[in-house]
Order: C-alpha cells, then sequence, then structure tokens
C-alpha cells in the first residue's frame, strides 16, 4: 500500500470546462495526478492495459488487471490505484475516453438509430464491467479514437458504444445509481444533488441544509431524493463516505481515527457501525483483509 495522504472527494473539471471538443480522450501511466478519487459530469469508458490493483466506483470495490474495460456515468466516483512498490512508474497504464453527457441524448432526439445507445448510458450510472472476451479489441478502439479528431472521433466513439451495447456479459458495479426512468428536468436536479452532497460529503451534512440549499422543504427533499435514487438521504450519504473510506483503506496507512474524521463522521463508534453495516465487515477487519490478500 502506499503511504499517500488521499484528500476528500472533489469535482473534477472534464472536457465541457477545459476542452471544447465533445469527446476527450488519452493515454495515461502510473503514477499520475489523475490517479484520485473523484468524479465529474461526463461519461467515461476505462480501459486498462498494464498493472493490477484496486478500482473504486460508487460503492464497489475489486481487483484490476490488464484488458478490464469499465463505462461510469456522470458524478459517479471512481478511481484506480495500482498495487506497485514505491518508485515503480508504468509509461502506459489507462486509456480514458470522456465524452460529454448530452453528447449521445441529443444525438438521439434527431437520429432514431442513435437511440438504441441510451438504455447503455443508463445502466452506466451504476458502472458496468465488461466481459474480458470483448476487451481483447478494446486496446485498438482506444488507440483509433485517441489518435483521430473531429466528426471522425463522434463516429469512432458511437461505433464503440454500439458494439458495447449489444455485450451481454457485464456486470453491474456500484449500488447507489440513480433511477433512470424520470424526465429530464428531474435527472438534472437529481444530477446537482448528487454531485452537492458527494462533493460535501466530508462535511457535517444535515437534511434539512440540503434542503434548503435547493429551495425545498425537508420532507419535500427527502420525498424526491428517495423516490429518484430508491435511497434516502442518509443511506445515500453513508453509501458515498463508506466508499471512499474503502479507498482510503486501501491504499493508504492513516489510522481508522483519521479516515473516519476524512470521510466525513464525527465518531469513531458510529463509523464502525456504518461500515460493517455495509461491508460486513469493521474497518480495522477490511483493512487485515486488504493486506492479507496483497501478500
Amino acid at each position: 500500500m502506499s503511504d499517500a495522504v488521499h484528500f476528500p472527494l472533489s469535482p473534477e473539471l472534464g472536457p465541457a470546462e477545459t476542452d471544447p471538443r465533445s469527446i476527450h480522450a488519452f493515454w495515461h501511466g502510473y503514477p499520475s495526478p489523475l490517479i484520485r478519487w473523484h468524479f465529474h459530469n461526463e461519461f467515461e469508458l476505462h480501459l486498462i492495459v498494464a498493472s493490477k490493483g484496486r478500482v473504486f466506483v460508487g460503492d464497489h470495490v475489486g481487483d484490476f488487471t490488464p484488458g478490464q474495460l469499465i463505462l461510469t456515468g456522470p458524478y459517479l466516483p471512481h478511481n484506480w490505484v495500482s498495487q506497485a512498490p514505491p518508485g515503480d512508474v508504468v509509461d502506459m497504464r489507462d486509456g480514458v475516453i470522456q465524452f460529454r453527457k448530452s453528447l449521445v441524448q441529443s444525438m438521439a432526439s434527431v437520429a432514431p438509430e442513435v437511440e438504441k445507445l441510451l438504455p447503455l448510458l443508463a445502466r452506466a450510472s451504476a458502472g458496468i464491467q465488461f466481459s474480458n472476451s470483448l476487451c481483447a479489441d478494446a486496446e485498438k478502439w482506444f488507440d483509433d479514437i485517441i489518435n483521430s479528431e473531429g466528426i471522425r472521433r463522434i463516429g469512432l466513439l458511437l461505433d464503440l458504444l454500439d458494439r458495447l451495447s449489444h455485450e451481454r456479459e457485464y456486470r453491474s458495479l456500484s449500488t447507489i445509481p440513480s433511477k433512470q426512468n424520470k424526465g429530464s428536468e428531474v435527472l438534472v436536479k437529481l444530477e446537482q444533488m448528487k454531485a452537492h452532497i458527494s462533493e460535501h460529503h466530508a462535511n457535517e451534512l444535515h437534511i434539512e441544509s440540503i434542503a434548503h440549499h435547493f429551495g425545498m422543504t425537508q420532507s419535500s427533499f427527502s420525498r424526491f431524493f428517495s423516490k429518484a435514487t430508491g435511497n434516502s438521504f442518509t443511506q445515500f450519504l453513508n453509501s458515498v463516505r463508506i466508499a471512499h473510506a474503502c479507498e482510503l483503506l486501501s491504499v493508504s496507512r492513516i489510522s481508522i481515527t483519521d479516515i473516519c474524521y476524512t470521510v466525513g463522521y464525527n465518531n469513531v463508534a458510529n463509523f464502525n457501525r456504518r461500515f460493517r453495516d455495509l461491508k460486513g465487515l469493521t474497518p480495522s477487519e477490511y483493512r487485515k483483509s486488504i493486506e492479507f490478500g496483497h501478500q
């Protein structure tokens, strides 16, 4: 494990804010400042081509090896952390393709042929890991998109998404996605709420202050959020906090007490209880299981 300190989750500027193009695609190595627990408002296709380690998507924690291909939706926190000796450098570890959340949906509104991609993107709200057999060709697909520009890049992305939409061997990762059978105005409001909670989860958050922030009463906010997500505000907040705690326990040597306060709890006993409720282990047991698995 690394001794590096990991800071609370924060939003990352995506291509809409930093690049006029609708698709941002690149390779990067390890270590990299891009490797941190974060979220952004774009869809992301992520391909591992070298090294192994731990993957964090929402409240999912798992292992990765070369060939892993995952699609994440907007505002879904994620990170990939290699298990490598200090000083190890991997020149090319990840392929990343980020595309604006409105890109495919806006095209589908005028091109019915594109509509068949929408169910795939709806499932991405939980994160999708595709089968290894599909991943065999993924490096070439990524290379073609990364080395293309303009309309050709958009066409190649649509072709890749079409291939993925026909794939039936996949698994959903996180248990805290949003329900997707809602109107666009509801989804926009819900995305804003999830982003706000995720960004500020390390602070002392109360449902009253969140409701006030969005100009709603506590009861109306509670009904809206539960109906739209299938989780109460407290359940969602705990899921985000415990997911962050799992990342810290897995890749750092920060004390459990410090992790408790870093992710937003002000009572270690409550932190331990919430952690056990969601993971079936105490934080200490979880860390020991990770360390044993790495021996």
